[in-house]
């Protein structure tokens, strides 16, 4: 299983990025697939999930702001993330609910003005 996220960047306070993550080697239809992140010197830390049935749930510091879906089809989830804070640039991870899956490279976040 490889796990390879993209779509992170240099973003200003309020904007907006679209993050995605591709899996290969197993279908996640199955998973419930989950988005993580981890800022310098903090633990990783969940953002958001999805459930086999497309149910969501975020994080309290993200809810109202970050979308969540997964594409069976592609096997692909995606986080679209709005209104962009200071405090949400930190390296953006897709994994299992579970952690089950190899973690990838993640993909680097900056909000800056």
């Amino acid at each position: 299983v490889q796990v390879v996220e993209s779509g992170g960047g240099l973003v200003q306070p309020g904007g907006s990025l679209r993050l995605s993550c591709v899996v290969s080697g197993t279908s996640i239809t199955s998973y419930t697939m989950g988005w993580y992140r981890q800022a310098p010197e903090k633990q990783r830390e969940w953002v958001a999930r999805v459930s086999e049935r497309g149910t969501t749930s975020y994080a309290d510091s993200v809810k109202g702001r970050f979308t969540i879906s997964k594409d069976n089809a592609e096997n692909t989830v995606s986080l679209q993330m709005n209104s962009l804070k200071f405090e949400d640039a930190a390296v953006y991870f897709c994994n299992t609910r579970f952690e089950n899956f190899p973690w990838g490279q993640g993909t680097q976040v900056t909000v800056s003005s």
